[in-house]
């Protein structure tokens, strides 16, 4: 089987195709998907912002996660296995009223039973809005993960 590194395909275009979920509802769209980074970026909108106006602290965390999650999900897909993330932490660096996102997610190991993740949100100026590293499992196809095999 090949290794991760071995496949630089870009995989933003399929995953695009077929968004739904949170990433939908939150206007999450992939720029880039591979082994070795996966990008995104959101436009903000009211719904993405708190009482004060600024952009909520789980929405940088959603963020953080699914480009984690993606990225692992790219390597764990040329082993034949699924990912689910066991810890997310998340730290905010800088406020941000509006705008576009950008999420960037690198590896930071990606093991045959856990992947780890790094990403940097940062906002239309390149500044650095929110920092995260996310530790993922990987599962053999047919597990079952809250009733319902993956």
């Amino acid at each position: 089987m090949a290794e991760p590194t071995d496949l630089p395909i870009d995989f933003s275009a399929q995953l695009n195709a077929m968004l739904g979920g949170w990433n939908t509802s939150m206007g999450l769209k992939w720029v880039k998907a591979t082994t070795e980074e996966c990008i995104g970026e959101l436009v903000v909108g009211p719904q993405h912002l708190q009482p004060y106006g600024i952009v909520h602290g789980g929405v940088h965390c959603g963020i953080i996660e699914a480009a984690c999650s993606t990225g692992a999900a790219v390597v764990a897909g040329t082993r034949g296995q699924s990912i689910v993330g066991l810890e997310n932490n998340t730290s905010f660096i800088t406020a941000v009223r509006g705008g576009t996102l950008r999420v960037t997610a690198t590896p930071v190991t990606r093991g045959r039973t856990t992947q780890v993740w790094q990403a940097v949100v940062t906002n239309d100026e390149g500044r650095t809005c929110a920092t995260g590293r996310v530790r993922l499992l990987a599962l053999a196809a047919g597990t079952d993960v809250a009733g319902a095999k993956v």
